[in-house]
């Protein structure tokens, strides 16, 4: 992968006419039209200098882990924790983020692993939207991946369900309504989310919906396109991906039906005792309905729970636009959802209260690295820096120009994101 920012320079628009201090006259014979460039290499006058990140732009600040104070264990995986951290340095010291932290030796052991990742990482920096969890900055050590998050002090809508058994359906609908924009705008942008379910839903301060956990999408899937790949938490994934026939983006409403029935309901629709079990239900298993959800909350599971997918709301070509239609969203101003204007049912507190106390109680520590891969392993994750175009605006703010006696007309930087 490239750099992340490639910059360049474009003429700014001048209307004044060129005064002489912007005029150098050269007498000819003055220069050589041919110069002999490694005659100049070569001589004694030429520093050589090693291209690195140290050596290029040295006065711009550089983001790493001694930058960030730990704060809480928000939460712990195969991989690697998510800690609540405070940055101490630079133009945003006293921010409060979310950091989540990959072993790369972990990672690399497995090819799919290493990819998704990569993607994870792709996705965050590519997707901007209101309702999917922001990246401020992405760094590496010789042993670790950084991911600096925006912190959602509202926590995952699993431990909200946890502790109220089930939602309303006005609640319900709320939530719902959030995450259907931000599948909507993952499907334009040719992104499966193939995760959805309450552990990957938190709330922001305000208590508004954010996606997270991108490790699982699958990028580059256009309208038919179909990709095979079996992943997923087993009790919201779609029939197609469990039986590998193929699959695209209306695996992604299945599971949305499939979430809708856990918040009214308290559980998924299909579960057993065990994973084999599961599976067998989400294939042929009855759809049971209890008889308190109102018949619009049990039309729109039915539809969505549809087991052959072009018979499923949301397979069409309109992707979301039959969703949203519903009646269930009867009372929904789908403008007044993306504006963020409707009331949350939920309002956190400015805390880690919202996370596991499994996680919260333990002390903050970021293990040192026992392992540190080889170059040639690094090198898969080349290109994994990052900072948000924000934060780069606010640390690269131009001082007052002074006009210089140059041939060139002022300049500006322009950014482009290499994908």
């Amino acid at each position: 992968m490239a750099g992340v920012f490639d910059i360049e320079l474009h003429d700014a628009d001048v209307n004044q006419e060129d005064s002489e201090d912007d005029t150098i006259e050269v007498e000819e014979g003055d220069y050589d039209q041919d110069p002999n460039v490694n005659e100049i290499l070569e001589s004694d006058d030429v520093e050589t200098v090693q291209l690195s990140e140290q050596t290029v732009n040295p006065g711009k600040e550089k983001t790493g882990p001694q930058d960030f104070e730990l704060r809480k264990v928000l939460g712990k995986g195969g991989y690697g924790k998510v800690f609540q951290v405070r940055k101490i340095t630079g133009q945003d010291t006293g921010m409060i983020f979310a950091m989540k932290v990959l072993r790369k030796a972990s990672i690399v052991r497995n090819q799919k692993d290493t990819a998704h990742t990569k993607a994870e990482r792709n996705i965050l920096e590519a997707v901007k939207h209101p309702f999917i969890v922001d990246l401020i900055y992405a760094f590496q050590t010789g042993g670790k991946l950084y991911l600096i998050l925006e912190y959602l002090s509202g926590g995952e809508l699993f431990m909200h369900l946890e502790r109220e058994g089930i939602f309303l359906e006005d609640t319900a609908c709320f939530y719902l309504s959030e995450i259907i924009l931000a599948l909507e705008h993952l499907h334009r942008q040719g992104i499966i989310y193939r995760d959805l379910k309450p552990e990957n839903i938190l709330l922001d301060a305000h208590g508004h919906v954010k996606l997270t956990d991108f490790g699982l999408c699958k990028e580059h899937i256009q309208e038919g396109t179909m990709t095979h790949t079996f992943c997923g938490t087993i009790e919201y994934m779609a029939p197609e991906i469990l039986t590998r026939s193929g699959h695209g983006k209306a695996v992604d409403w299945w599971s949305l039906g499939a979430l809708m029935y856990d918040m009214l309901t308290g559980a998924p629709p299909f579960t057993a005792e065990n994973r084999k079990k599961t599976i067998e239900k989400i294939l042929r298993g009855k759809l049971i309905l209890p008889p308190y959800l109102t018949p619009d909350a049990r039309d729109l599971i039915r539809k969505l729970l549809k087991r052959q997918v072009m018979q499923r709301l949301g397979s069409a070509p309109g992707d979301g636009d039959a969703i949203r239609n519903h009646l269930f969203f009867k009372h929904i101003n789908w403008r007044d959802v993306v504006s963020r204007k409707l009331d949350p049912p939920f309002k956190p507190s400015d805390d880690v209260s919202q996370f596991d106390t499994k996680f919260t109680k333990q002390t903050p520590i970021d293990s040192p690295e026992d392992s540190t891969l080889s170059e040639s392993a690094n090198m898969v994750f080349q290109g994994f820096t990052y900072v948000a175009p924000s934060v780069l605006e606010e640390m690269n703010r131009p001082p007052r120009i002074v006009k210089a006696r140059s041939p060139r007309k002022a300049s500006h930087h322009v950014l482009h994101q290499i994908p």
